[in-house]
């Protein structure tokens, strides 16, 4: 079974178990949380999948700690203007672990209809008549169209003047 949970403007696909490592939280270490930005749950065969979000779905976890992630180097340069600088960065990050999935109420609007179309047609085996088709209209043109003659946009491109200048007559 697994999970696709949204948290820090980034998406994680977790199962029971698994450590993550997340924007920092601003709560404090063993506390237990949980993740209300389900996004999809599969378990054994068709995932559910959230109309953004899974009504009702969780994901609990505990924080383990709170750390820093790895140094990045930002480096800038502008080739033949001397201008260099470089910066470095560490970002706050907190470790998670997943100790629950819950989809107690994981049903999406889509199954919801699927559900609803499946009962409608094991209730209503009645065949309704087909409908007649509506007589179609026919587009006929009016009057003021055919009574003025048709302006073209762009002149007929004509032969280049002839000029008296430079000619021996």
């Amino acid at each position: 079974m697994y999970a696709v949970i949204k948290t820090g403007g980034k998406q994680y696909k977790v199962s029971k178990d698994d450590v993550i490592s997340v924007e920092k939280l601003s709560d404090d270490a063993g506390k237990k949380i949980k993740l209300n930005e389900v996004l999809i749950i599969s378990d054994k065969g068709k995932p559910i999948v959230g109309d953004p979000l899974i009504k009702g779905a969780s994901v609990e976890a505990e924080i383990m700690d709170h750390s820093r992630a790895a140094k990045i180097t930002v480096f800038k340069k502008k080739r033949r203007h001397n201008y260099r600088r470089k910066q470095g960065h560490k970002q706050n990050i907190t470790n998670l672990k997943i100790l629950s999935i819950n989809s107690s109420q994981g049903k999406t609007k889509a199954a919801d209809t699927e559900e609803k179309k499946t009962a409608a047609k094991k209730a209503a085996p009645k065949k309704a008549a087909p409908k007649k088709a509506a007589p179609k209209k026919v587009a006929t043109k009016s009057k003021k169209t055919e009574d003025k003659p048709k302006k073209s946009d762009k002149k007929a491109k004509s032969e280049p003047k002839k000029t008296n200048k430079g000619s021996k007559e």
